[in-house]
């Protein structure tokens, strides 16, 4: 290794040492990631959401905070885009709106979103 490369590399080092470190190895990393995987606008959409619905008191911004937070330690990011993605398309009309409505991969994902909605509900509201 050159010389110029040696900082870098020893900053990295450094820099991911308590993670792999630790007893859980590059599992904390990990871990972090996938309950960390919902990007703060999807969040905060969320919330708004919540609020309109439920009220605009500081009291029901914490719950819907809370609400969308068990939601996102139950169900990975990419399950809940798909799921409210078929619930907005199962509005459409005619055929399209038909295969969201039937098909059984998508009654399963709006599924998994609700009851991950139900058990945020019993947790935080």
């Amino acid at each position: 290794m050159t010389k110029s490369l040696m900082p870098a590399a020893l900053s990295m080092i450094l820099l991911l040492s308590p993670v792999m470190l630790s007893p859980l190895g590059g599992q904390v990393a990990r871990a972090h990631d996938i309950t960390n995987d919902y990007s703060t606008a999807t969040r905060a959409d969320y919330v708004f959401a919540c609020m309109s619905s439920n009220g605009q008191s500081r009291q029901v911004l914490e719950r819907c905070s809370c609400s969308i937070d068990v939601i996102a330690s139950l169900l990975p990011y990419e399950r809940y885009v798909e799921a409210e993605t078929v619930l907005r398309l199962r509005h459409l009309g005619g055929e399209k709106g038909t295969v969201f409505r039937a098909g059984v991969e998508f009654k399963n994902a709006v599924s998994d979103l609700k009851r991950a909605q139900a058990e945020a509900e019993i947790r935080c509201f």
